[in-house]
């Protein structure tokens, strides 16, 4: 996908995340022949197989809702050259007048720096009265474990289901005189965000959120990645966290985007391409 003669730009840990909304200029597109019309689809068509088919990528597709974006894509590639050039082949996949980017933003997958360490949890289980090296407390510890590094790789390495319903922000923590995140002590943001975490983790089953970095590469801190089968779930989650602290107190959220997940030929009929 890339120039192979370059060598990889893999970061050490996590995933390149793109995500990319396009309107589409109709009046380009009835410039051309039916013919041509039929061979760009194709081109993108092949072109969105092509990155599907590429070791260590994914593309999930959207019709945009509301008159913000017509198409929507989110690209995740672990070598930075990968994503480059797919963007690059995406914006110009229907011709060179035809999509013009209305928003789009990069981050990364990232671990959270408040993920509870295993030293942590082990003097948790101390403190519930599990003697340090007795059956309860190894098998505990065995547990936790495992369930870290399924955790890590779905944040790290996420594999995206095909959710009918996409929400896209993104979102930074406040630095102002008044309320300034970063002036907090660690241990108290901390305890704000596992608060937060426990107010998302009620949506289960309904929501699957990704949280990707962006501090030094895009102009917000993170971008936020909601999947859901039902609209409904995504204004509640949204809605709900808004009251928790962290939100209400420390968080500035950019434009909200959202898509519907579809394949392409409904896609093409969709934005009547």
């Amino acid at each position: 996908m890339s120039d192979s003669t370059l060598p990889p730009v893999i970061p050490a840990e996590g995933w390149n995340v793109l995500h990319l909304f396009y309107r589409v200029d109709h009046g380009a597109w009835s410039l051309l022949s039916n013919e041509e019309q039929i061979a760009a689809k194709t081109r993108l068509s092949e072109l969105v197989q092509e990155i599907r088919a590429t070791e260590n990528c994914q593309l999930l597709t959207f019709a945009m809702v509301s008159a913000k974006a017509d198409i929507g894509f989110m690209l995740l590639a672990a070598d930075l050259h990968t994503a480059n050039a797919c963007e690059k082949r995406l914006s110009l996949s229907l011709g060179p007048d035809i999509l013009t980017p209305t928003f789009t933003y990069y981050s990364m997958t990232e671990r959270s720096e408040y993920t509870t360490s295993e030293e942590e949890f082990a003097a948790g289980l101390v403190k519930e009265g599990h003697a340090a090296g007795s059956p309860e407390y190894e098998q505990k510890l065995t547990d936790f474990r495992t369930r870290m590094v399924k955790y890590l790789k779905d944040r790290l390495y996420p594999v995206l289901p095909p959710w009918e319903v996409m929400c896209f922000y993104p979102m930074s923590k406040r630095r102002g005189q008044v309320k300034n995140w970063y002036s907090l002590p660690f241990d108290e943001r901390k305890k704000l965000m596992g608060g937060h975490a426990k107010s998302g983790r009620a949506w289960h089953g309904k929501i699957l959120q990704l949280i990707t970095g962006s501090t030094g590469l895009d102009d917000w801190e993170w971008g936020v990645t909601l999947l859901a089968h039902d609209p409904k779930d995504i204004k509640g989650i949204v809605y709900e966290m808004r009251f928790d602290e962290v939100s209400a107190a420390y968080a500035e959220f950019g434009e909200f985007y959202i898509g519907l997940q579809v394949p392409l030929d409904e896609l093409f009929r969709r934005v009547q391409l």
